[in-house]
């Protein structure tokens, strides 16, 4: 449904935002893009919502190209919708007037219950008459997606969409918002820190570096069988351990103590994580972290498996 064929984008002429990016969406499905602050992502969604041009290459969806302001008066794609980190929304009118600013005024009581649908993927009925100006930056932020909503796009850009919503609320809010989603077969591009995002509802994940795709793949591919320390980084803690004389890279929970092994470490620090204990040890005059059950005192030795 999106293609988007070897593009490339610069700001400058000195040096590339985005080099040869290739890759498809079909109709439906959600792709989350990673990388670190100022690898491009933010950029690519802006080129596939249609706001900048690209220097080379070429995006369709389905067999309309996607073409930037040089070619539109007033840029951005009619079928997609774009929730920028700064949300763009109408300060001193309320969240229901947001919402359905854009849904037609012909037929009131269809608009109504859109705003309310839209209202309750939000988790936010209760604040149908205060004033966005009001409300807190997370608050706001899921005003904006619902208002992206209200005229049911075909493919959502969501460039860092919980970045300011509280963890409490977040999780409640993923969960409803990618299930109305696919329920409503919507396809969605989510630029993200947050490896949640792309593990728990993404079907095919990007990580982006160097201006370049490093990795294209599903999450649960990359995730278990990640090519370099960048990509696992993303997810969780990561070490990088020669074991039988090759280099692996082993996440928290694939190290576990044991009453002995050939691999003595010696604990330096305990980590609290709730359900469990991130511990820190040294090993061959390295650092190496793995998940625990209780707190260990520092300058024990202990002996180590990897799993």
């Amino acid at each position: 449904m999106l293609k988007v064929n070897n593009i490339s984008f610069s700001y400058t002429d000195e040096k590339p935002t985005l080099k040869n990016i290739s890759f498809s969406l079909q109709k439906g499905q959600h792709l989350s893009i990673m990388g670190e602050s100022g690898c491009g992502k933010s950029t690519l969604l802006q080129i596939i919502y249609g706001l900048l041009d690209v220097t080379e290459g070429s995006l369709f969806w389905k067999d309309h190209q996607i073409l930037g302001p040089a070619y539109h008066l007033v840029p951005g794609m009619d079928f997609f919708k774009y929730v920028p980190q700064n949300f763009d929304l109408m300060p001193f009118t309320s969240v229901a007037e947001n919402i359905s600013k854009f849904l037609s005024r012909f037929y009131p009581e269809e608009a109504k219950a859109r705003t309310q649908e839209l209202m309750e993927v939000i988790e936010m009925e209760a604040y149908a008459d205060v004033k966005v100006k009001n409300l807190s930056g997370g608050q706001q932020q899921r005003v904006a997606i619902a208002r992206a909503l209200a005229k049911e796009p075909e493919l959502l850009l969501l460039d860092e969409p919980f970045s300011q919503i509280d963890n409490f609320k977040k999780n409640s809010l993923r969960r409803k918002l990618f299930a109305y989603l696919k329920e409503k077969n919507i396809a969605c591009i989510v630029a993200t820190h947050d490896g949640n995002d792309a593990l728990s509802f993404s079907d095919q994940l990007i990580v982006i570096k160097d201006y370049k795709i490093l990795a294209n793949n599903t999450p649960k591919q990359l995730y278990k069988n990640p090519t370099n320390k960048y990509i696992a980084s993303l997810f969780d803690d990561v070490n990088e351990i020669e074991i039988d004389g090759q280099q692996k890279l082993i996440y928290p929970h694939q190290i576990k103590i044991v009453t002995h092994s050939n691999f003595k470490a010696i604990v330096k620090r305990s980590y609290f994580k709730g359900f469990f204990w991130l511990i820190e040890v040294a090993y061959n005059n390295t650092s190496l972290f793995l998940s625990h059950s209780e707190s260990l005192e520092i300058e024990t030795s202990v002996y180590l498996e990897f799993i």
